[in-house]
């Protein structure tokens, strides 16, 4: 975005008329739990759902156990997924990339939203902050002959 760009509406805003609502999650308000499709890793909802009346969703993650086997090949119902690592290294197969993706602490990885992938590899001290579009989708597991048609 260009600093010279306007903003797409006519602001500044009052706060009961702002696009996204005020919400803070304080580290002692989340709690890490299990609710998730990984038993390997727990997960920790930061609060962007409700802030954003489920446009955008954002968790911590983090692994509990050694990682002992891949993902499988799968895909999300969402228009945007994005990991940023804090601590370790992630590995991903991403159809229509040629080789493995490895993502280190202080990147962050765009995944293009509907596009198949397989977590291949992890670090057993993997933090990683994961943001999607919208804040719930749905997830597709696919077999290799599904593989083939994406």
């Amino acid at each position: 975005m260009q600093a010279d760009t306007m903003p797409n509406y006519p602001g500044p805003l009052r706060l009961d008329a702002a696009r996204s609502l005020f919400g803070m999650v304080a580290l002692s308000d989340a709690a890490f739990t299990r609710d998730g499709p990984r038993a390997d890793v727990e997960y920790r909802d930061l609060g962007l759902a409700v802030s954003t009346q489920w446009r955008i969703g954002e968790r911590h993650i983090r692994a509990i156990t050694p990682f002992d086997k891949e993902t499988g090949w799968h895909w999300h119902d969402m228009t945007g997924h994005f990991n940023y690592v804090l601590r370790g290294w992630i590995r991903f197969r991403v159809a229509g990339i040629d080789s493995d993706v490895t993502v280190h602490a202080g990147a962050c990885l765009s995944q293009p939203g509907g596009v198949p992938h397989n977590v291949v590899g992890r670090s057993d001290d993997l933090e990683l902050i994961e943001i999607n579009m919208p804040a719930v989708f749905g997830t597709q597991d696919l077999d290799s002959h599904s593989l083939d048609r994406a």
